[in-house]
């Protein structure tokens, strides 16, 4: 299993909305509001690496309003 955090940075006023979004996503198991440069933190779960950054890629990236994306892995 590989397991990465990824801190995600969102239009003003609009972190809800992503949140929303986020939280339907059922490789991530956790998600939290940030202050800082980063609005939001995700902790994704998935079989391998590969399978983590379709999930960036095409899902968290995807999303409107998110700007930009740190992942620690």
């Amino acid at each position: 299993m590989a397991i990465s955090v990824v801190l995600i940075h969102v239009s003003r006023y609009l972190e809800i909305e992503v949140l929303i979004k986020l939280s339907k996503l059922h490789e991530i198991t956790y998600l939290n509001s940030l202050f800082g440069k980063y609005n939001l933190m995700a902790k994704i779960e998935a079989k391998d690496y590969e399978r983590i950054g379709d999930i960036i890629v095409n899902k968290i990236k995807t999303i409107d309003w998110v700007t930009d994306i740190k992942t620690l892995t």
